[in-house]
């Protein structure tokens, strides 16, 4: 039987809040980053690869670090998120110009590198940019896991992609505790 090595993938929780919905969702982005925030201390101490995989902003220019920055440099949740979540100098990033964080990055190359055959998908927005990670993924054949406690979403539309990405076998629902157990 293979041995599972899990990689924790952090999708677009660095964001100004600025889009059309960020009201909706701002509250659920932070209580889902306490969650993440249990979660890479978990993979931090296994020894376990972080990967933050970010949509820039759509500024062509900023890097990684820059867009973190920019964050903890604003006020309010995106602040708080940012100061939570910061990445440590050995964390790992993509970013990504749509959707899915597979989509035109290196990401699958990465995890490759770093041995990883079961993906531990956590962020904003369930319904989109976490759903489609997922549904990539899991067609890529990596084990792919999604604690909700630790991905933001709009009311019922969260509950939705979790039980669409749980149907499909796309992911597994798997509670924080039970995973972290």
């Amino acid at each position: 039987m293979k041995k599972t090595t899990p990689a924790l993938l952090i999708v677009d929780m660095f964001s100004r809040f600025d889009f059309p919905e960020a009201d909706l969702i701002a509250s659920s982005a932070l209580n889902a980053s306490k969650a993440i925030a249990r979660l890479r201390q978990h993979f931090k101490a296994e020894g376990d690869p972080v990967i933050y995989a970010n949509d820039n902003f759509a500024n062509w220019q900023m890097d990684f670090k820059e867009l973190v920055q920019e964050c903890l440099a604003a006020d309010g949740v995106s602040a708080k998120i940012a100061t939570l979540l910061r990445p440590a100098l050995d964390d790992y990033f993509v970013l990504k110009p749509k959707h899915s964080a597979f989509l035109a990055t290196p990401l699958a190359v990465l995890l490759a590198k770093l041995g990883c055959n079961q993906l531990v998908v956590c962020g904003m927005a369930a319904d989109s940019c976490i759903a489609s990670t997922c549904f990539d993924s899991n067609s890529r054949e990596y084990e792919t896991v999604v604690v909700p406690e630790a991905i933001a979403g709009i009311g019922a539309r969260k509950a939705r992609a979790l039980q669409l990405l749980e149907d499909s076998q796309a992911a597994k629902v798997v509670p924080i505790d039970r995973y972290l157990g």
